[in-house]
């Protein structure tokens, strides 16, 4: 079935006419000479099978402790097995989910849906589906059986999901400042990931590595038209944190996300594109975690207080990582700055007051601010339109304070062209007074940082702050 001449919400609607149910039938693990391998069997009808899978090489840092017994790991793998089945479902939508292997009470099942219906916020509206959280999904099971909570030893280690961006880098940097045994923890690692885990001083045995392989069968409908859109995958990255802790012997996972993940991405709405990295899903996901799997297992991002420009201003004193870090997901593969997208755009700006423009230049190939073609994309991250980027960009305000205090650093009669036309929008004229020091010494309360910790960060902050 071939569906290019239809809308997205006829698509939505004949599909769920056409396919009933989408059922998660079973999880499958095992230990083989390389490393423990999971597979998931899914299904559609039982007319469109898809089985994803995950991998974790054997290094030494798996092998501190004994391989866990696999019925030790059941019930980790089947909330692995949870999110990863909505990238499956996304394709084709069946209102019916059945789920195979457990059942989920009330609580759990309302964890599931939530994270499912804000998570596919941006797909259901790109899509533009006319859909709600009580509608777009049933819940169903076919054993009663419930999933156990995992013991898991509490340590003073702390694990650190690399993404080869600025984010992770600075998270690295500040637990060695605080002393704190670290450990990288990259999946599917790429150059950037790999390479800046090495910058920071690990060598290869040192990183936990995940591999995750989709299914081609998902790619072959993509391509022949089928739904298609953002799921939400730093919800993927937090369950098999609990995966790598369990096996490794880590109770804390520390991960990057910042409070400008909390703006939604289309103004005056829910739909965020980052709502996984938000300190909402933060929150629940650690009640969850808690009450229904390892009590023991401490799930928090350290850079929470933080905001995207606050991370930036860190960043810029780690100067080894410039030649190694990388935001782009357009470039991802072939571990470059395409310097086209929202996304390079955004940590251009966010990192120009900072760094040197010869510096910028070196890191990216080219000046950005002289490129006409992002004049669009800047008008989109100064807030000048309905939506931002669907990416994971800052927030408006601190789009604009990074601006001015670029244009404050620089010759106002030679701006480059970006610089130049975003002096004549309106929004200059609203920022170009905000103090850029009191910004950076100003930090959100809704965090899961001890006292210490917090009191660590922004004391780095005033220092670096005080520089400008």
């Amino acid at each position: 079935m071939y569906f290019y001449n239809k809308s997205s919400n006829e698509k939505f609607n004949l599909l769920r006419e056409q396919y009933k149910t989408f059922t998660f039938e079973a999880f499958h693990s095992s230990y083989d000479e390389l490393g423990l391998k999971i597979v998931f069997d899914f299904h559609i009808d039982q007319i469109i099978h898809f089985n994803p899978k995950i991998s974790i090489p054997f290094n030494y840092r798996f092998n501190r402790f004994n391989k866990p017994p696999l019925d030790e790991l059941d019930s980790i793998i089947f909330n692995m097995g949870m999110v990863e089945l909505i990238s499956y479902w996304k394709c084709i939508c069946p209102k019916k989910v059945i789920i195979a292997p457990y059942s989920l009470n009330k609580e759990q099942e309302s964890f599931w849906r939530k994270i499912y219906y804000n998570g596919l916020g941006e797909f259901f509206y790109t899509n533009k589906i006319q859909t709600n959280i009580h509608d777009f999904i049933e819940f169903e099971y076919s054993s009663t059986k419930k999933f156990s909570t995992v013991e898991i030893p509490k340590t003073e280690d702390e694990m650190i999901p690399i993404g080869g961006g600025k984010d992770s880098v600075v998270t690295l940097e500040l637990l060695k400042l605080m002393e704190k045994k670290t450990v990288p923890f990259i999946i599917n690692p790429r150059g950037a990931s790999q390479k800046s885990a090495i910058a920071a001083g690990y060598i290869d045995d040192d990183i936990i590595k995940m591999v995750r392989t989709i299914d081609s069968t998902l790619l072959d409908l993509n391509s022949k038209g089928y739904l298609n859109g953002h799921t939400p995958f730093s919800a993927m990255l937090a369950f098999s944190g609990i995966l790598a802790g369990k096996c490794c012997g880590i109770s804390n996972m520390a991960l990057s996300n910042e409070a400008s993940a909390n703006e939604a991405t289309v103004i005056g709405t829910n739909v965020n594109h980052q709502y996984s990295k938000s300190f909402e899903f933060e929150t629940d996901f650690r009640n969850y975690v808690h009450r229904f799997i390892s009590n023991n297992f401490n799930y928090y991002s350290l850079l929470r207080p933080l905001s995207e420009l606050q991370i930036a201003a860190l960043f810029s004193q780690e100067t080894k990582y410039n030649e190694i870090f990388k935001s782009c997901n357009k470039g991802s593969k072939t571990d470059i700055w395409c310097c086209n997208c929202s996304k390079c755009l955004f940590t251009f700006i966010l990192l120009s007051p900072f760094i040197s423009d010869e510096v910028m230049i070196s890191i990216y190939g080219e000046n950005l601010f002289e490129k006409e073609s992002l004049l669009p994309i800047l008008i989109e991250l100064c807030g000048l339109t309905d939506e931002k980027p669907f990416e994971c960009v800052g927030t408006i305000e601190e789009v604009n304070i990074a601006l001015c205090q670029k244009i404050k650093k620089s010759d106002i009669n030679n701006l480059p062209y970006l610089l130049k036309k975003y002096t004549e929008l309106p929004v200059f004229e609203l920022y170009k007074t905000k103090n850029i020091t009191q910004y950076l010494n100003t930090y959100h309360s809704e965090h899961y940082l001890d006292k210490k910790t917090f009191n660590i960060i922004t004391k780095r902050l005033e220092w670096i702050s005080s520089q400008i």
